[in-house]
């Protein structure tokens, strides 16, 4: 199998979104995804995660409402906050979501219209892709990073078999991860991790602010431990 081409992600050097989303990684290596019936709540959810140490978050566009949501966010976000739109699947809907505040995109599938879309616009794209050949058609075609899904298919035994014949390619699980299962995922060789439910459980629609912060607080305790 062929190794992905180094200059695909040399050409995002000095970019302030890339840098932004590495930089927001970096601090803490988990994107969490907010998916409700509404995204009436994504601005309360969000400010209690970054207040518990998380520094990425993603409003998927299957969520009414959330392009407003996205918007008014962002216009005040707060420092050091990677905000992205998920589950974007066509050129338009990327163009939608960063003109609503979008700093980065993921996509579900390995949409090759969807990452040059993203180039176009100056963003970084995380398109989902599962088998090496996705990973690498998504590599090659310029993501930014890529969204191992649904990773609790394989597990991080998977990813680890992933990553032998593609080493160079940045790989961010997602689907399915609880906290007992990231510190495995992340010693497999993950960039990041992409989690939803496990960590953010009933907070969009109306569960405690609280629970979720001390869910978020012990996420992040166990993956640095």
């Amino acid at each position: 199998m062929s190794t992905p081409d180094p200059t695909t992600a040399a050409r995002y050097e000095g970019s302030a979104p890339h840098d932004a989303l590495r930089a927001a990684l970096a601090a803490a290596p988990v994107i969490a995804i907010l998916r409700s019936t509404s995204a009436t709540r994504f601005a309360e959810v969000t400010d209690t995660l970054v207040a518990s140490g998380v520094r990425a978050a993603e409003f998927t566009l299957t969520t009414p409402g959330v392009l407003d949501a996205l918007r008014e966010y962002a216009a005040d976000a707060p420092p050091g906050l990677a905000l992205g739109a998920g589950t974007v699947t066509t050129p338009a809907e990327a163009q939608a979501a960063v003109e609503a505040g979008a700093t980065y995109l993921i996509t579900p599938t390995t949409s090759t219209e969807v990452i040059a879309e993203g180039i176009r616009l100056g963003v970084p794209v995380l398109p989902g892709a599962y088998t090496p050949t996705e990973i690498l058609t998504a590599w090659r075609a310029g993501a930014t990073l890529v969204k191992l899904f649904p990773a609790a298919a394989g597990g991080p035994e998977y990813l680890r078999a992933v990553r032998a014949p593609l080493p160079d390619v940045p790989l961010v699980p997602t689907g399915g991860i609880g906290a007992a299962d990231a510190p495995a995922y992340l010693a497999a060789g993950a960039t990041a991790l992409g989690v939803g439910s496990p960590l953010v459980g009933d907070a969009c629609e109306g569960g405690s602010l609280a629970a979720l912060a001390d869910r978020a607080a012990a996420f992040l305790d166990g993956i640095r431990r």
